[in-house]
């Protein structure tokens, strides 16, 4: 894959949850984080999905944080036993673990005394010295630690945490794409948009086959943070697609 832009900050996801990877739940935050984040110019390059285990939540975490500018994970924030994402991003870090105050007063505030149960305070745990992500929807807040951002799997809830936040992220240009297809089996534009890409190593340039109405095609994306840098590549790709004896059409 080619180099957008170097001056582009990065993200990674790591979804967190046994159920995400057994399939009984579906994830439905990647879409959301990865266009949210590209609209202030942050790119999602990486996600990983983990079980509830804490070695491989804190491998992941750490592998994560050293190499991208920002970490978001999903899931394992709640009141179950097997909720321990709090605990292992504390470990993670190397730092204490226990009741946020903050988030503790929120939560007393939030529930009827007789409904305050250790479950429910377990979600005012927070690594000692973590940032509250303020939850308006349910009041148990996510968290930051420097660059990892801790949210919640449930998606409604974790889509109000992060529009609460973004605006304080920082962010470079957002990556811009174009797509044009063709009713062109892939095995035959593979060499020539290889050569292409070599031609034009500072714009993304993908591939994705599609069957519609028993005809082969493929969908040719290209993505830059500069639009006149891909209308470039895209009269290319045109072009191409002519020579192959096929009609671009612009998506």
């Amino acid at each position: 894959m080619s180099e957008i832009n170097k001056t582009l900050f990065t993200a990674a996801l790591v979804i967190i949850g046994n159920e995400v990877l057994s399939g009984r739940t579906q994830d439905a935050n990647l879409k959301f984080l990865g266009t949210e984040l590209n609209k202030i110019g942050i790119r999602m390059t990486e996600t990983r999905i983990v079980p509830d285990t804490e070695a491989e939540i804190i491998d992941a975490i750490n592998a994560m944080r050293e190499k991208f500018d920002y970490v978001f994970t999903t899931g394992g924030i709640g009141p179950t036993h097997d909720d321990i994402t709090s605990a292992c991003v504390a470990k993670a870090f190397g730092l204490g673990h226990g009741r946020h105050p903050e988030a503790e007063a929120i939560l007393l505030a939030y529930y009827k005394p007789e409904d305050v149960t250790p479950a429910r305070m377990k979600m005012s745990e927070t690594p000692h010295g973590a940032e509250l992500l303020l939850n308006p929807v349910s009041k148990a807040p996510g968290f930051r630690v420097e660059n990892v951002y801790v949210l919640p799997g449930v998606p409604h809830i974790m889509r109000e945490i992060f529009s609460g936040f973004k605006h304080y992220l920082i962010g470079g240009e957002p990556v811009q794409s174009k797509s044009i297809t063709a009713y062109i089996p892939e095995g035959r534009t593979g060499g020539p948009l290889s050569d292409l890409q070599d031609r034009f190593p500072d714009v993304e340039i993908g591939s994705y086959p599609f069957n519609r109405d028993n005809k082969y095609g493929a969908a040719i994306v290209m993505r830059h943070t500069d639009m006149e840098r891909i209308e470039i590549v895209a009269e290319e790709v045109r072009k191409l697609v002519r020579d192959l004896g096929s009609v671009p059409h612009d998506d």
